[in-house]
């Protein structure tokens, strides 16, 4: 009976010593104090491998791909996201009385480690305009021309005007330089006609009586009061979505209009 005893001893003895070696030999990247960025040669142990395997293995980021890592390589170098700041407020306009743009910052308070989500944009620009300098008002020019499509000339109501004999309207040519995607999203029944806008199309513009800056005769945003040159750009934005807008290039000044359909526009 004691000999039994001492055998079962001896094998409870054999069995927690197998359990500590077996322990103390998982090595990995924990015991190794090992968590490397990218792709490190150097950065190795040796352990377990994620294949149940056993041998050297890796701690760095690109363990991942080559299926190498160590068994606790997750639990040791756990994916950290980028963590940026809010947005800071929006500059002013880099330059007054011209198109130009603003910008808006971020900063990184934590960049991202271990195959984290990487930091997204820290900058912002958008359009802005400035319609004031150091000399007073801007030219005209710079506020942007309000259009709409031209059936609405159909069932237009004409404001209040003293002399209308005297007063004709007239079309301007511009040339599509830049417009914003916004344009193209445009599904409702009154905006759909914002969708034939396109880059580098020509459109015809129409000055009615109507929309005649008040005591002046030409259209509010049409370039006419400005000296406008062929390399001038003037700004204009749809009617019905204020996303929708962008730059042109006045081409010339006629009596009527000739563009098609899709392509004739009225200022308002």
């Amino acid at each position: 009976m004691s000999a039994c005893s001492s055998c079962l001893s001896l094998m409870v003895f054999y069995i927690a010593l197998l359990v500590t070696l077996v322990s103390q030999s998982n090595g990995g990247c924990q015991d190794a104090a090992l968590c490397c960025v990218g792709q490190n040669l150097s950065c190795i142990t040796e352990g377990w491998r994620e294949d149940r395997s056993y041998g050297d293995c890796y701690c760095d980021q690109a363990c991942k791909t080559t299926l190498d890592c160590c068994h606790d390589y997750d639990l040791a170098c756990p994916a950290i996201p980028c963590i940026v700041s809010e947005w800071s407020v929006w500059s002013g306009c880099m330059e007054s009385c011209k198109p130009t743009v603003r910008t808006r910052l971020r900063q990184v308070i934590q960049e991202a480690r271990n195959g984290g989500e990487p930091c997204p944009s820290l900058q912002q620009t958008a359009g802005s305009a400035k319609y004031q300098d150091q000399h007073g008002t801007c030219l005209q020019s710079l506020v942007p021309a309000l259009i709409t499509t031209g059936g609405y000339g159909n069932a237009r109501k004409k404001r209040e005007i003293s002399d209308l004999s005297n007063i004709t309207g007239y079309c301007v040519e511009f040339k599509l330089t830049s417009l914003t995607v916004a344009c193209q999203h445009s599904i409702s029944p009154h905006t759909r006609w914002m969708r034939y806008l396109k880059e580098g199309h020509q459109v015809c513009v129409e000055c009615q009586p109507p929309a005649l800056t008040q005591g002046q005769r030409y259209c509010s945003g049409d370039g006419e009061s400005s000296g406008w040159q062929m390399t001038f750009s003037l700004q204009w934005q749809a009617v019905g979505n204020s996303k929708c807008r962008g730059v042109w290039r006045r081409v010339r000044r006629r009596d009527s209009c000739s563009c098609p359909t899709a392509h004739s526009f009225l200022f308002i």
